[in-house]
């Protein structure tokens, strides 16, 4: 994209433009990687090609399955056409295997399997560290109306089972993973989609065919190598990038935007 954009907001893995028609959003995926809060923080050469390009494929199977999300189209190895949503102020988190904090809360062993997939909600408050609520307080404080949190429940086991067999497929186990959502109106109507990303940013991949091998942000968080390697492993299976392909190390340099 040439030419001189409005930059809109900035956060830690993107940075969302204005889009070239009304309604619309370019969203660009940054090399930043961050953890903790983000009081652990690199710029890793190839990240945000790697995570665009995965959740380029992702958002396109699921827009074929007839999911409603906010994805248009890819612009280029950095860079996504979405459109223009109110995010959802809440974190939808998948977990299908006792992983992380759901570990560490409960005194679950690590990898241990769940009764059944559970899906917690995490208000997204950076300065709160993202607590957890339930619906009560969805509801109570206006987060998402009743009807609103059943169309995201229900996407988020139908996107659970389509992600959990894509995955199982390849041999990799998905393990949890945090789905976001926004609002837009539609001939009238107010419609809850899909937003924000799906990529090993957002997921807990483990490798069935190594020994659980972590093929996802953990890499970086718990210093276990290239998290770039990770992250290509994960789109050489899913056939995004072809045999011997090497990750995209270079960044480009950034349009000015207009602030």
């Amino acid at each position: 994209m040439n030419g001189k954009r409005t930059r809109i907001y900035e956060g830690k893995a993107k940075i969302l433009y204005e889009g070239p028609e009304p309604g619309t959003v370019i969203v660009h995926f940054k090399d930043d990687a961050t953890a903790f809060d983000g009081t652990k923080k690199d710029v890793i050469d190839g990240k945000g090609v790697l995570n665009q390009r995965i959740s380029d494929y992702m958002f396109q199977r699921l827009n074929e399955m007839g999911m409603p999300t906010h994805y248009i189209r890819s612009l280029n190895m950095r860079e996504q056409l979405v459109r223009s949503v109110e995010i959802i102020p809440l974190e939808i988190v998948v977990r299908n295997v006792a992983a992380g904090s759901l570990a560490k809360r409960l005194g679950l062993e690590e990898g241990s399997a769940l009764p059944r997939s559970i899906i917690e909600c995490y208000y997204k408050n950076d300065k709160l560290h993202d607590p957890m609520v339930n619906e009560e307080h969805i509801t109570a404080f206006g987060w998402a109306t009743p009807m609103e949190m059943d169309d995201i429940m229900h996407m988020s086991i139908r996107i659970n089972d389509f992600l959990s067999g894509l995955f199982l497929g390849i041999g990799i186990r998905l393990v949890d993973f945090k789905l976001e959502f926004g609002r837009f109106v539609e001939n009238d109507m107010m419609r809850v989609v899909l937003a924000d990303e799906i990529s090993p940013d957002n997921c807990r991949l483990w490798d069935m065919r190594n020994n659980n091998a972590k093929l996802d942000k953990d890499v970086f968080r718990r210093d276990l190598g290239s998290l770039v390697d990770a992250y290509h492993e994960v789109a050489r299976r899913l056939g995004i990038i072809q045999e011997g392909e090497t990750p995209v190390r270079s960044r480009p340099k950034l349009v000015k935007s207009d602030t």
